[in-house]
């Protein structure tokens, strides 16, 4: 997703929420520090379906859905459930919050994940990305890229590996473990669960697919 698309998205979520841009700016910056160019190649998916695997409870009983797929790009703890049912993750998709180290042995087992630096989550970043193998590191940023730091639109890292997904050419995206009404998360949590939906349907009406995750939202998702 280019610039031009994705920047005014940026900008009207990072009022919503307060962000500092140029925290965002900076945590970039920090990650660059670690970044090497990623082979783009490794991770093609044109003509495949993609499973987006989100790291809802309902994941336990959705596995069969992501080992479908002809790929699956898992978000954060999806990484862990999918692992424990002998599902093959092709991407990690994270921002180190939660299992970091999932994300550093996948990368020295030569497994790709695209971590992403954002304002939050700089000393993470200096902590976390120095133990991993540089190579199978896809770093990612929401601000305008530097060398070896891409942006390929996205806000959480669900969402985010949607729009990468799409940003390789993926032919059909599936969604095990997502839930968008979970009342166990905090208040943060569910807003930014409701940006998620906003920006599943934006990728949606650019993709003219309709994603099932979005069945029984659509009519309360305020367009972008």
């Amino acid at each position: 997703m280019d610039d031009a698309n994705w920047m005014p998205l940026y900008e009207r979520i990072r009022s919503d929420f307060g962000y500092d841009r140029r925290a965002d700016e900076h945590a970039r910056d920090v990650l660059a520090d670690y970044a090497t160019p990623f082979d783009f190649d490794r991770l093609d998916v044109a003509g495949c379906s993609v499973a987006i695997a989100g790291g809802a409870p309902s994941l336990v009983d959705e596995t069969g859905l992501a080992a479908d797929a002809d790929r699956v790009f898992a978000a954060s703890t999806a990484a862990d459930v999918l692992k424990a049912a002998e599902v093959p993750v092709d991407l990690m998709v994270t921002d180190l919050d939660k299992n970091a180290e999932t994300a550093v042995a996948m990368t020295n087992a030569g497994r790709p994940v695209a971590v992403h630096a954002h304002g939050d989550n700089v000393p993470l970043v200096r902590e976390v990305v120095p133990r991993m193998d540089a190579e199978h590191v896809l770093a990612t940023t929401q601000v305008r890229p530097v060398d070896s730091v891409y942006n390929v639109g996205g806000f959480t890292d669900g969402d985010r590996a949607a729009f990468l997904a799409d940003h390789l050419g993926a032919d059909r995206l599936v969604f095990p473990g997502w839930e968008f009404d979970d009342r166990t998360v905090d208040r943060v949590k569910r807003k930014k669960l409701e940006w998620a939906k906003r920006l599943l349907a934006f990728l949606e009406t650019r993709r003219n697919e309709q994603f099932d995750v979005l069945d029984g939202h659509r009519s309360s998702i305020e367009p972008l």
